[in-house]
């Protein structure tokens, strides 16, 4: 009992030619196709920061209003990383904070906000910038502080960029389909 197709009594099998032919063919697509795929992984890995982002923000939030204590949710442009710590008392001590480091293809801005009067124990001139670092600043009722960034951008390269930015009511961010309007 015989099995595959026989020929005259002989079984046919593929040649070496046709291997290596079929292997050059497999080959060349993909050459054609990989490069394409690069650009989607990178896209990927922008999307999953932001949304990393963004789940931090509201991670903070929840955090400021359940302990009745700010949330700061800062950010190191130069060091690609960001972190969270909730601030203990006026003493501003760092209680459980949280640190991210940004993969290295990646780059981390924000808008900078304009320097206002905020309400504490007295009006206070503040400003939620201390050198290159960047603070969102999530008070105990929920709010977002006025001196924090409206907008945060994740950049690969200049390829992709995603905006996230403060919603209107000032109580989160969300990654938005396009460029923000500016505070």
């Amino acid at each position: 009992m015989a099995t595959g197709r026989q020929e005259h009594g002989k079984a046919r099998a593929f040649t070496l030619v046709e291997l290596i032919l079929v292997m050059t063919i497999m080959l060349i697509m993909m050459g054609i196709v990989l490069p394409s795929f690069k650009g989607f992984f990178r896209a990927d890995t922008v999307e999953n920061e932001a949304r990393r982002f963004v789940s931090l923000t509201r991670y903070a939030q929840s955090r400021a209003i359940v302990e009745g204590l700010p949330v700061e949710l800062w950010m190191n442009p130069r060091e690609g990383s960001y972190g969270m710590r909730a601030l203990s008392g006026y003493a501003e001590t760092e209680a459980n904070p949280r640190t991210f480091t940004l993969d290295s293809t990646l780059q981390l801005a924000y808008s900078t906000p304009p320097s206002v009067l905020v309400r504490s124990n007295y009006w206070t001139q503040a400003s939620g910038m201390s050198g290159t670092v960047a603070r969102i600043r999530f008070q105990p009722d929920g709010f977002i502080s006025d001196t924090s960034p409206a907008n945060i951008y994740l950049r690969h390269g200049a390829e992709s960029q995603i905006w996230i930015a403060e919603t209107a009511t000032h109580t989160r961010y969300a990654i938005q389909p396009g460029q923000p309007n500016r505070r």
